[in-house]
């Protein structure tokens, strides 16, 4: 009978205690008190509200509270449409503390703006008080004596809150100092004015403006390194040199095809000059056929014309031997 009477009592503990549990975590009670106890007045149907809106309290409240110590008028409205807008709303709190602290004008619009952007508000306020050092890469250029210098700056910034939104970012301060380094370097008679005068690299990059339309303030640009490269201008001079070498190279060998080409050209019409007076010859006997046959050459007049072709070629053959000689006297005698 007791065991039976225990019973219902503990099922009802059991049952109080699962309800008492969802409450508490639906309920965020503990968070209540505690903003109650820090002075930020906030309704217990607020944050069940939050909870229906799929807002984590603990991520409103904890920030209130610590705007609140510091001294920040902000509402749970502005947190919590900041918070459903994809913001940081610790960040955005903590970068309103510090502007504070620092005497910097930064609302909590233009804060959640910035922070909404991409941008971390948070170390832009930092980067405000405490200015960030950049330093670019090695930037190669040409003086007008065709002498290559390197040069290497260090850039000090200070972040501009105002320009945060749609201001460029750091690359494009590196681009526009380097592009301030080519154009002193390259408009520089001679190199050793820039080597003998560093700081005319950053006379010319500060008179330019570079920080216009970027999200930061530029406070010094020091040189850091600067260093003689290669003779660019002679390099150029000897690639032109070769390159023209070669075009000559080119048209020489062009003509010489050209040449042997008209020569082979010549050969071939001797060759078939030849053959026309060898066709030629070949019709001869034909025709001294045909003369005897039809009576207009007697066999007198062709043995005469025989013994004549003999006597010239005797005298061909006398000749030739006499100019042998000749030649071979000539060569004993060199």
């Amino acid at each position: 009978m007791l065991e039976s009477g225990l019973l219902p009592l503990i099922l009802m503990i059991v049952v109080a205690l699962i309800v008492l549990s969802v409450f508490f975590s639906f309920v965020p009670v503990m968070l209540w008190i505690s903003a109650l106890a820090s002075g930020v007045r906030i309704g217990i149907i607020t944050l069940v509200a939050m909870r229906l809106r799929r807002v984590y309290p603990a991520r409103i409240v904890n920030p209130l509270i610590k705007a609140r110590k510091a001294g920040l008028e902000l509402d749970t409205n502005q947190l919590e449409s900041h918070y459903l807008s994809g913001g940081n709303v610790d960040r955005v709190v903590d970068a309103l503390v510090a502007a504070q602290r620092a005497d910097i004008p930064l609302g909590f619009e233009r804060a959640a703006a910035i922070d909404l952007a991409g941008r971390d508000v948070l170390q832009a306020v930092q980067m405000s008080v405490n200015p960030k050092v950049i330093e670019t890469p090695v930037v190669a250029a040409m003086a007008k004596n065709g002498i290559e210098v390197r040069a290497k700056a260090k850039v000090t910034v200070r972040a501009n809150i105002d320009r945060l939104v749609g201001g460029a970012g750091e690359e494009t301060i590196i681009a526009r100092v380097g592009e301030g380094i080519v154009t002193t370097i390259g408009s520089s008679e001679m190199h050793k004015d820039v080597l003998e005068n560093p700081d005319r690299i950053s006379q010319t990059v500060l008179n330019k403006g570079l920080d216009a339309g970027t999200a930061f303030e530029i406070l010094s640009i020091d040189i850091a390194d600067v260093d003689v490269g290669k003779n660019i201008g002679a390099q150029l001079q000897t690639d032109q040199a070769e390159a023209d070498k070669r075009i000559a190279q080119a048209k020489a060998e062009e003509r010489r095809a050209m040449a042997v080409a008209t020569e082979q050209e010549m050969k071939a019409r001797v060759q078939e000059m030849k053959a026309k007076v060898v066709e030629s010859e070949a019709e001869v006997p034909l025709a001294l056929s045909e003369a005897l046959r039809s009576g207009k050459l007697g066999v007198m007049d062709y043995y005469n014309l025989q013994n004549l072709v003999a006597d010239t070629t005797m005298r061909e053959s006398f000749g030739s031997t006499t100019d042998n000689k000749h030649k071979d006297i000539e060569g004993e005698q060199k």
